[in-house]
């Protein structure tokens, strides 16, 4: 019987960093869903439901024995402003200067879903795709204060364009930090702390 295989239902390059980092062997399946978040809609409620909408939206044209890992980050200022990407380099600009010498909190939620079709017991989603687990992970960012000239260069460069936030933890973007408090890799965009072992309860282990 052919061995379970692992999807990732993201295009983030960090992701697939992380996970490759840690022994995974996966195949690439963005999910490409709309990522909306309703004016008011709570933002630990709206990153858990976007993580679990990419992996269904994936999961239902994947073979039943295969496993599809989603995760959805967002950037929360006073546990009202949730900050997606920017669609814009202002934008970006805008954000980076909206986190100037604040604290934020990053989350990230991720879910582990089976093809349709699998006979897992398990709890199911709305759509019938099993549910196998799912988490939610913070962690707190201090940023530094940022000019903004330096936040006019940086956005210039790109790297905050595909960024929840406009800011990459683990590129350019770390110089405006002074802190984290909390995961790293969650900030970056997949905890593997908890992601690993769900993996492996889902029956996919690190290659040695």
């Amino acid at each position: 019987m052919r061995t379970n295989r692992l999807v990732l239902a993201s295009s983030s390059p960090r992701r697939r960093e992380l996970l490759g980092a840690a022994g995974f062997r996966f195949v690439i399946e963005p999910s490409f869903i709309e990522e909306l978040v309703a004016i008011g809609e709570d933002p630990w409620l709206a990153t858990v439901r976007l993580a679990v909408e990419k992996a269904e939206a994936v999961a239902e044209r994947a073979d039943a024995r295969d496993v599809v890992l989603a995760a959805d980050t967002a950037v929360v200022i006073d546990d009202r402003i949730v900050l997606g990407k920017p669609a814009s380099r202002a934008e970006a600009v805008e954000m980076l200067l909206s986190l100037s010498g604040r604290n934020h909190t990053v989350l990230t939620a991720w879910a582990i879903l089976r093809g349709r079709g699998s006979g897992a017991h398990t709890t199911r989603a709305a759509s019938g795709v099993g549910v196998l687990q799912g988490g939610l992970s913070r962690s707190v960012v201090r940023m530094r204060e940022i000019a903004r000239r330096e936040a006019e260069a940086y956005a210039d460069t790109g790297e905050p364009m595909d960024k929840a936030g406009a800011y990459a933890a683990q590129g350019e973007g770390r110089r405006f930090i002074g802190a984290i408090v909390g995961p790293l890799d969650n900030v970056i965009g997949l905890p593997m702390t908890p992601v690993g072992p769900a993996l492996a309860r889902a029956g996919i282990v690190p290659r040695t």
